[in-house]
């Protein structure tokens, strides 16, 4: 089964960012999805059947922005973002969520915002994080994939590996100069199959300026046959 790709998406500057990236991963032999999070279900129902529609329609241009106007879409309906996307990770079986960073990101950084830290505390699926204004390169490859792990657990060489493997890049020391990806284990201490920042982990976040993709404790992310993207 290829790797199943969630985009958290609400039409915002820095979730186009999020496209991106989810997009660049769906080369690698994955399926991609799109998600988007309503807070409230309005009292008037006539009211209602709109903004169920404008959210389609919203989820429509991220197909848009993903290059895959076919792509499945998800509107859910959940008092919080990232406890929403949680569960219907969880119950859909999804691989990868993929978020923005914060807002008020520099350009060319990682900030993980509130609804992103619901899913590297406990979450169920890996966690990846676009830097603010990749939208805006165009000609962004991961060719350089560097690895960060503590302990024995393997899970985030072997994403590495997997992912390196479908798209031709490589797997380079972290110390060895510009990465186009970093993939991150979880904590030793982490739950089997759940995802869980370290101290050091989170530092590497702070610094990064490359996206990031962050793996459950002992759960490889498996990517498969590249797909040719026009």
């Amino acid at each position: 089964m290829p790797a199943k790709i969630l985009v958290s998406y609400d039409d915002t500057a820095n979730d186009r960012d999020a496209a991106t990236l989810g997009r660049l991963l769906g080369t690698a032999g994955a399926t991609v999805e799109l998600a988007y999070v309503r807070h409230d279900r309005g009292a008037d129902p006539s009211r209602e059947v709109l903004r169920e529609e404008e959210a389609h329609e919203l989820l429509a241009r991220g197909a848009q922005a993903l290059g895959a106007q076919d792509a499945r879409r998800h509107v859910i309906l959940h008092a919080s973002t990232g406890a929403g996307l949680r569960e219907l990770a969880e119950r859909e079986g999804v691989d990868v969520v993929v978020f923005g960073s914060d807002y008020r990101t520099a350009a060319g950084s990682v900030k993980p915002g509130v609804s992103v830290q619901r899913l590297l505390s406990g979450g169920p699926s890996a966690v990846a994080i676009a830097t603010a204004h990749l939208r805006e390169r165009p000609q962004y490859e991961q060719r350089r994939i560097g690895v960060l792990s503590e302990g024995p657990d393997l899970a985030a060489a072997e994403t590495a590996q997997s992912l390196a493997d479908a798209i031709g890049a490589d797997v380079v020391d972290t110390r060895s100069g510009d990465l186009d990806l970093l993939v991150i284990g979880s904590r030793p201490e982490a739950e089997l199959g759940r995802v869980m920042l370290s101290a050091v982990a989170e530092y590497a976040i702070d610094l990064s300026r490359c996206p990031v993709l962050v793996v459950p404790r002992g759960t490889a992310v498996r990517f498969g046959t590249p797909v040719l993207v026009a």
